[in-house]
């Protein structure tokens, strides 16, 4: 039993992380409080103590982590996040390492009766404004579309998708503020 103990002893004074605390951050995603915590467990196994996350915007977590004000975020949306992390100082102020999700992509939901009925199977129809009016809940004359927090990255790619597509005339992109509300534009 005394070599038992003398070996727990000796492997746990081995972990890497032994007197060592990081400070993790994470969005407001759920899905990404699931990957945070995933990696903190495996922190903590390797003997780090893990602080509670700071929930915080993305651009504020690739500053923190450039000034050392936190030590990791479990998420990079690549390329979503490129321009973020290359102004906080790229490859040269972090590392990162492996792929937790490859192939993600994103898009826009509606409800399948609508999508079925009106035969809607992509944005570009939205140019159409019956189509459009289908989605204004304003009574502008434009699909009313709630799109990501600023600072997520997704609303470059709905802004560019706007103007490439054509459909700025016909769709509003409003954005969810960090609370929960939108902006006094959108639905």
């Amino acid at each position: 039993m005394l070599t038992t103990l003398a070996v727990a002893q000796t492997a746990a004074a081995e972990l890497p992380g032994m007197g060592i605390t990081v400070k993790p951050a994470q969005s407001t995603i759920a899905e990404e409080g699931f990957q945070t915590l995933l990696v903190s467990r495996a922190l903590e196994k390797l003997g780090y103590k893990v602080e509670k996350p700071s929930e915080i915007d993305y651009n504020v977590a690739y500053t923190s982590m450039a000034a050392g004000d936190i030590t990791f975020i479990a998420t990079n949306w690549q390329p979503l996040h490129d321009d973020m992390y290359n102004a906080a100082g790229g490859d040269k102020a972090f590392y990162h390492q492996g792929t937790y999700v490859s192939g993600a992509a994103q898009g826009y939901l509606i409800d399948k009766k609508t999508a079925e009925q009106y035969h809607i199977t992509n944005i570009e129809q939205l140019k159409d404004p019956k189509i459009a009016q289908l989605f204004d809940s304003n009574g502008d004359g434009k699909a009313d579309m709630t799109g990501c927090m600023p600072g997520w990255g997704c609303e470059a790619v709905i802004n560019h998708q706007n103007s490439a597509y054509g459909l700025s005339d016909t769709r509003q992109h409003g954005q969810l503020l960090g609370d929960g509300g939108r902006y006094p534009d959108a639905l």
